[in-house]
């Protein structure tokens, strides 16, 4: 749904083959992470392969394949660093954002980033590919987070409107201009 439900911490980072393996903390329900259920990281669908209930904060691991890497931020990751978490929609549960998938369309970056009062202005350039799929008032998930665009620029950038709640509780806080950012188009 685009519904940020915990902000983790990659807590190690491992290179085999080819594959990345990335381990990952924060408070998600164990049902949520069972072997082979997904889990939106930061935006990119990832697949729980291994996990660990036995300290006071969840663990799991993850893996990523060179196509994914090569589509996404998650070849950047290194241990410290907060990412968006929301498992999987089930049948019944409440749709509140919109339908996001994991499955990243393009890397964005953010042009600025502008207080207003206490909430911020953010802009972000998204690839030339892309440009044509933003609409004011339209949805856009950025990072795996629900937004709508506030705004659409001659240009082919986009604004987003960020409420108080959205900047503390996801890694858009800690966000900076310079930054990619995972962009899934509605």
């Amino acid at each position: 749904t685009g519904l940020v439900q915990a902000l983790g911490t990659v807590e190690g980072v491992s290179d085999q083959n080819g594959v990345r393996r990335l381990k990952v903390s924060g408070e998600i329900k164990a049902e949520d992470l069972s072997n082979g259920a997904s889990v939106s990281h930061s935006g990119v669908c990832l697949t729980v392969v291994d996990a660990d209930f036995s300290g006071t904060t969840p663990m799991w691991e993850v893996e990523a394949v060179p196509e994914t890497l090569s589509l996404t931020t998650l070849g950047e990751w290194s241990v410290g660093r907060r990412i968006n978490l929301e498992p999987s929609l089930r049948l019944g549960d409440e749709l509140g954002g919109h339908l996001v998938f994991g499955h990243v369309d393009g890397l964005g970056e953010i042009v600025s980033i502008t207080p207003e009062g206490d909430s911020f202005r953010v802009r972000v350039a998204p690839p030339a590919e892309l440009k044509p799929f933003f609409a004011k008032k339209g949805s856009v998930s950025v990072d795996g987070i629900s937004l709508t665009v506030a705004n659409t620029l001659g240009n082919g950038n986009f604004e987003l409107a960020i409420i108080p709640h959205t900047w503390n509780v996801t890694s858009l806080g800690t966000a900076k201009a310079g930054d990619k950012v995972h962009l899934e188009v509605d």
